[in-house]
Order: C-alpha cells, then structure tokens, then sequence
C-alpha cells in the first residue's frame, strides 16, 4: 500500500489520485494530512505539498490548482519533459518531476477548458481547434497516460519491491452509431414516396431503380452492413457496442421509426451478440425530456435497462449533458471525442469517471475516450484512404504501447463500399484486423 502525504485533501486530488495511482499506475493507496503519520510510516510513500520533508523521499511539487474550486482563465505555457509535453511547472528544484503531473492531468480529464467561454461551433459544440492541446500540437497525444509513467517509473526507482495490485492492457471497442439503418427499407409510404419524388425532381433514374431493387427484394439494402460487422467480430471474439437512434424523425434525426417492425428486429438482433446504448437524438439537446423518453422506448424493445450512450453528432455541453445521463441512470458514455479531429479531447486513452466541475463532485459516470471517427477522417479531415488507414494505425500503435482502449466511431451507411464510400469498407477491415491484432499481442 502506497501512502500519499498533501497537507489538504481535497476532492480534487482523491480524484486525480484514484485516477492516475491507482487505475493507471496500478498502486493502491492511502492519503493522509497527518504530518506525522507520514513521517513515521516505514511504507512506500510520496509527498504532494509544496516543500520537501525529508532528504531522501520522493517528492512532487503542488502547484496548487487542486486546492482551487470553480474555474477560471489560466495562462498556461506548455514544456517538454523527456519528449512529452506538459503543463504546470514545478515551483520546486527538489521536485522529483519539473511539472506536476497531477494538476495537468486533472486540467486535461476534468475538461477544464470547456467550461470557459468559447466560441461554438454550427452545432452548439466546443470543437478541436477551440482546445489547448489541439492549438499547441498534442492532440493525437494522450497525455495523461504518459504522466501515470512518469509517477510510475520513479515510483518502481524507489521502492522496486513495490509491485502494482493490478496491470493494464491493450483493448480495443468497435462502436457503431445506427443513425440512419437503411437507405430505402422501413422507410414508410410518406419517405419512400417522398424518396421517388426527390430522385424524379433531381432526375436521378439510377437511385430509383436502385430504391425499387431493394423494396422489390432483388438487391441488399446498401446501408445494410450490420452481418459484416458482425462477422468481423465474431472471428477476432471483439464484443462491438450499438448506439440506436430512437428519437422522433426530424432533421437531424432521420431512422426508422422505433415502432418500425424490422428496424426492432434489427436492434434485438445486434442486441444479441453486442453492447446496446442509446444514441440521443439531436432533438434531445433542446428538449431533456425527450432523453428519457428514449431511453424507455430502447429499454421497451430490448427488454432490458440502458446502461451505455453516445450523443447524436457527438454534442456534448459541460457539465449538462453528463447530468442529464447521470438522472436517466447511464453508467458509461461514449461521446467524449472531437467530429472535426483525431486524437484525445480529455488528453486520455482509458476509461475515467467524469468530474462535475460545477459541483466539485466525483461522479459514477464512466467515461470511454473516442479516438477516431470515420466522419472525421473523410468529410472534417479530407483524407483519402490510404492517408486515413496511416493514421489510424498511428493512433492505434500510441494507445497500445500505452495499454489503453483504442475505441473507433464507424457508421453502417459508411461501409456500403459504394459512392463516396468506395473503398472505406476494406479500409475498416484492415484497421479493425490491425487492431485486434495488437490486442492478442497482449
């Protein structure tokens, strides 16, 4: 047991400590603002204050902010330490770090910058290029992982015989967002008519005997991607995660209906062999309401409870969005990446709970980082194939040597293999078999 000496404990610094020594590092711990209790313990022990207290002890310098409640503007200037960046310098040549990792990941996890004004974008969203690790060239570099080595290699320097109570490894969630199910099928009369219509105006003749095909039986629905996605997983044994979208039809809210017999047939099928969670709709974000509403709908037709959810268009408003989930009982979400950018919104490539800054609680939320969506690499990224599978293999090889979860955004309508999408199904298989590959390495 490893004992951890502050002079104030705070909820901010159980917190980080939880999150870094314990779920990263691997170490459990105590935490004590007792001086002397500190002083006379023969354990493994570190000092987090401002000032060193004996000679020979492992010291890492408090800059203070998590003593701190509420937010405010920081000034902040980023390092380089041992080729990683970082914020918060030590204000202590003793400091057995020259930063403290523990107020800059906190900064990072806590999404700190999000809760300052900032200018939104067409969605009401804080985007990548609003952030200050995007603005500073650290984006694809989840940061917080690389602070949990740092304290973890001086901590096995210190005390070798120290051994961690639990070790990390590499995974890998496959998560799709059922947006839009079908091109044509379970549509209704009103759409499909409407569909014709659209097409004769634009004089598209090959979209309508593609649309007639389909409803006739004679051609696969090209949206229809849903066995190939199971194949993949049932080779490599990868439990994929569903989000459905069940909310009224709107314009940004375009799926069957959830009363649609086949679209219900096909969400208790996927909900078969994978992990089912809502997918709020865009209409949500205006109308709490509706949440729950959702929520009952996909609970009623999986017949079980919702646990797990990603927000439609990725839109996430600190801190309410997160205690919107929290009152309809979700445990685990999946929303926190960037539509517009690669990388690491939280500066993170594990799961962490989600700190409500408003309230300065530690809440029972589990956050699942995004890393990468197909959106984001063709329609906000423009890179073509080749360019896309590169950078995701990148990304893929930084979270496993870090032995974090590596999780993916795809669309079914994204792996038709057809228009714009020509080529982006081979190239999801190739990253998919990549990463999972890297996971039996373990």
């Amino acid at each position: 047991m490893l004992l951890i000496y502050t002079p104030r404990i705070t909820k901010r610094k159980k917190y980080i400590f939880d999150l870094l020594i314990y779920n990263l590092c691997g170490f459990k711990f105590e935490i004590t603002d007792n001086y002397e209790h500190y002083l006379n313990s023969n354990n493994p022990k570190f000092n987090y204050s401002t000032g060193k207290i004996s000679k020979d002890e492992l010291f890492f310098f408090s800059y203070g902010f998590l003593d701190e409640k509420g937010v405010k503007p920081l000034d902040l200037e980023p390092a380089m330490f041992e080729n990683v960046p970082t914020i918060f310098p030590s204000g202590s040549k003793k400091s057995s770090l020259p930063y403290d990792p523990f107020s800059a990941a906190f900064f990072f996890v806590s999404r700190y910058e999000e809760y300052l004004p900032f200018v939104k974008d067409e969605h009401g969203r804080f985007e990548a290029n609003q952030s200050f690790a995007y603005k500073n060239g650290f984006l694809e570099k989840p940061l917080v992982n690389h602070y949990a080595l740092h304290i973890k290699k001086l901590i096995g320097e210190k005390y070798p015989a120290l051994k961690p109570d639990k070790e990390n490894s590499f995974s890998f969630i496959p998560t799709y967002d059922v947006d839009v199910a079908y091109a044509f099928k379970a549509k209704g009369l009103f759409r499909t008519i409407g569909g014709y219509l659209k097409s004769i105006f634009e004089w598209d003749i090959e979209r309508i005997k593609q649309r007639t095909s389909v409803l006739a039986g004679k051609k696969p629905d090209p949206f229809d991607t849903f066995s190939f996605q199971l194949e993949l997983s049932k080779k490599h044994r990868i439990t994929p995660c569903y989000f459905f979208l069940v909310g009224d039809y709107g314009a940004k809210d375009k799926n069957p209906s959830v009363n649609n017999i086949k679209y219900q047939k096909l969400i208790k099928t996927l909900g078969d062999y994978a992990i089912t969670g809502i997918h709020p709709s865009y209409a949500s974000n205006r109308n709490p309401e509706k949440l729950n509403d959702e929520i009952g709908r996909l609970s009623y037709v999986l017949n079980r409870e919702i646990k797990h959810s990603r927000q439609h268009y990725l839109y996430l408003e600190l801190p309410i969005t997160y205690q919107r989930l929290i009152q309809a009982d979700i445990n685990y979400d999946f929303t926190m990446g960037f539509a517009s950018h690669t990388g690491f919104r939280a500066g993170i490539c594990s799961p962490f709970l989600f700190y409500d800054l408003k309230n300065e609680s530690i809440t029972s939320l589990l956050i699942y980082p995004l890393t990468v969506m197909d959106g984001t690499l063709k329609a906000y990224m423009k890179l073509n194939a080749r360019r896309a599978r590169e950078k995701v293999k990148k990304l893929i090889d930084e979270v496993y040597l870090l032995n974090g979860t590596f999780v993916t955004l795809w669309h079914n309508d994204s792996l038709c293999n057809c228009g714009q999408w020509k080529g982006w199904k081979e190239l999801y298989r190739e990253i998919f078999e990549y990463a999972a590959g890297k996971m039996s390495e373990k």
